[in-house]
């Protein structure tokens, strides 16, 4: 089966319905171990639009980087996080359509209309919007957002890295991988981890060992 390319329909659809500014949301980070969950909103210019934009996911590194400078170049972006805090405090879905609600929120106009990756809308938007299901596939200004949501919370962890080192989170950006695992057992929680998901709230309540 042929993938298809994220293209420019669901943005055309909503201006034929009379919306001038149309923004592309998507959250990355959801599923990491530590670091905050980080959004973007992307309003871009019908007649600037960087080529190559895709799920951020199936793209390199190095596409990401060239292409999200492209988009910071051409569209209206706005970034915005919610704290390894707040998504304790909240729960993670919670914490990403806040992190949405703040990129939203930021954009320098604010959009008529907004186009949110997932099956879910934030509550308390200012405009109208659509959950799109694989919205970054499908959705060029939600592809948009996705490369430079995961460009911005990838160079965050990667600084992060350099204040905990040890649990390779410039290489996996915090996910849970087998060597995140196993330094999170050998050098224990950093104050960057979210205390709330399992393998960390799990290594908080071991019960310490009986002295000999």
């Amino acid at each position: 089966m042929t993938k298809t390319a994220p293209d420019f329909s669901f943005e055309t659809a909503a201006a034929a319905r009379g919306a001038r500014l149309i923004c592309g949301v998507d959250e990355v980070g959801r599923g990491p171990l530590c670091g905050p969950v980080t959004a973007a909103a992307v309003i871009l210019d019908p007649a600037r639009i960087p080529a190559g934009l895709g799920d951020s996911k199936a793209l390199s590194a190095a596409r990401r980087l060239s292409l999200a400078a492209e988009i910071h170049a051409t569209a209206e972006v706005a970034i915005a996080h919610a704290s390894v805090e707040e998504i304790d405090e909240i729960n993670i879905l919670q914490a990403s359509h806040l992190a949405m609600q703040r990129a939203i929120a930021a954009l320098p106009r604010a959009p008529d209309h907004a186009l949110i990756d997932g099956n879910r809308l934030p509550k308390g938007l200012t405009c109208t919007a659509e959950a799109v299901v694989k919205g970054d596939a499908r959705v060029l200004s939600i592809a948009a957002a996705s490369i430079v949501a995961k460009v911005a919370r990838d160079a965050l962890m990667e600084a992060l890295s350099q204040q905990y080192p040890g649990y390779g989170w410039e290489r996996n950006a915090g996910y849970p991988t087998k060597d995140h695992l196993a330094a999170l057992v050998s050098l224990g929680v950093t104050p960057a981890h979210r205390r709330s998901f399992r393998p960390v709230h799990n290594i908080l309540c071991q019960a310490p060992s009986p002295k000999a």
